[in-house]
């Protein structure tokens, strides 16, 4: 419940003031009648801090088990707004969490609807999880699709923290060869110049030794160029990602990546057919389950064409001749769809696709891993390997004029 600040005057007409927790003003009133207290002036003391965390950040995993706590709440027959002042009291380590819990209780006990309190705290409730909580909600399945939102978020966060750890290594690999190529090119490479400027007067300096000279030259003398670029194109490309042109043109790049497209692809359709067919099996229609899945893809290149696939829905056709007809579905999946519609077992088939998709994802991230380390290896004695060709081909020169 929202704390409430308090100016009264007692009945010998001293002036006091202090906090008072209740559900509103009302109850605040009341609760200074009994002490013999009128009331001056009553604030909402939580009221301006309540809207500053609504833009705070909270991990998925912690707003999982906070899913999973409020349907185990309500599936025991506890009210939702006494659920919410458990949850909220419960979150003593979790400071953030325990604000925005705190505000979706007051707005429910204000008549908000719960997706709608939900839905203005957007770093720690997603779009599909209040989509799903609306759909619940409507139907009157709210602690089903409560657990089904705090497993599924479990579960992402598990296949997030094995791509991440996947992907470690090769960043590394990328992040040193950057930083040796810098170490070369600024302090090593001048070493040599002095050594080559023989060779540099009579115009015999190979192209390659004069164009690292050249660019260490640069680097030293205009690094802050360089750096003030780099920067200015982050911020540019920052901006723009965050456009819907630009979301779209990136979400498109990530479908066709090389050997990582497909990956992120199975990845995004995994999602989508366990969401899709969890919200089946809830007794969800079809063409709101469409609607709300078609986000769980994190993709609006596909979330467009399940959009599309929904419309072809509407006009009587099955799921499986318009997810056909879009090409980032494999032909396997699609026929696995249709079967499913005709043996009227859409939604147990569906999670089967997913786990079938979730294999087929740590095989591919497997073998994508494989494939980038030695890769990168390679590019790092390619270009370690251009610069000391760079360095060592005068020296050479050198030592046959010599010799």
């Amino acid at each position: 419940m929202p704390d409430f600040t308090y100016e009264a005057l007692a009945e010998t007409g001293a002036r006091t003031t202090g906090t008072l927790t209740a559900s509103n003003e009302r109850d605040v009133v009341t609760m200074l009648d009994s002490r013999g207290l009128f009331p001056v002036r009553i604030d909402a003391a939580k009221q301006a801090s309540a809207t500053a965390w609504r833009g705070k950040k909270v991990s998925t995993r912690v707003v999982a088990g906070v899913f999973s706590q409020m349907a185990d709440l309500l599936r025991s027959g506890v009210p939702l707004l006494r659920s919410l002042e458990t949850l909220e009291k419960q979150q003593t380590s979790q400071v953030v969490l325990q604000e925005i819990i705190r505000d979706v209780h007051v707005q429910v006990a204000d008549g908000t609807t719960l997706y709608d309190a939900l839905a203005k705290h957007p770093g720690a409730f997603n779009e599909l999880a209040v989509s799903m909580v609306r759909a619940g909600q409507e139907g009157g399945f709210i602690e089903d699709v409560m657990e089904r939102i705090a497993i599924f978020s479990e579960h992402q966060e598990d296949m997030k923290a094995k791509v991440v750890g996947a992907m470690a290594y090769p960043v590394f690999l990328f992040i040193v060869l950057v930083l040796v190529l810098n170490a070369v090119v600024i302090f090593v490479v001048p070493m040599f110049e002095p050594i080559f400027k023989r060779l540099a007067e009579k115009g015999k300096l190979p192209t390659l030794t004069m164009a690292l000279i050249e660019v260490s030259n640069f680097m030293q003398s205009y690094w802050w160029i360089v750096g003030g670029a780099g920067a200015l194109f982050y911020m540019w490309f920052k901006q723009w990602a965050a456009t819907d042109a630009g979301r779209m043109s990136l979400d498109a790049f990530r479908l066709r990546m090389p050997l990582a497209g497909n990956v992120y692809l199975n990845f995004a359709l995994s999602r989508f057919t366990r969401i899709l067919g969890t919200l089946l099996h809830n007794g969800i229609p079809i063409l709101q389950a469409l609607r709300i899945s078609k986000d769980s893809t994190g993709n609006r290149v596909l979330a467009l064409a399940i959009d599309q696939a929904a419309d072809n829905v509407t006009a009587g056709d099955s799921l499986a001749a318009p997810l056909g007809a879009c090409k980032y579905f494999p032909r396997d999946i699609v026929e696995m769809v249709s079967v499913g519609e005709e043996a009227n077992q859409l939604e147990k088939v569906l999670l089967d696709v997913a786990n079938g998709l979730e294999k087929r994802t740590n095989r591919h991230l497997e073998l994508f891993v494989r494939l980038l380390e030695p890769i990168m290896l390679l590019v790092m004695a390619g270009a370690v390997l251009l610069v000391v060709a760079g360095l060592m081909l005068p020296v050479f020169m050198m030592s046959q004029a010599v010799g």
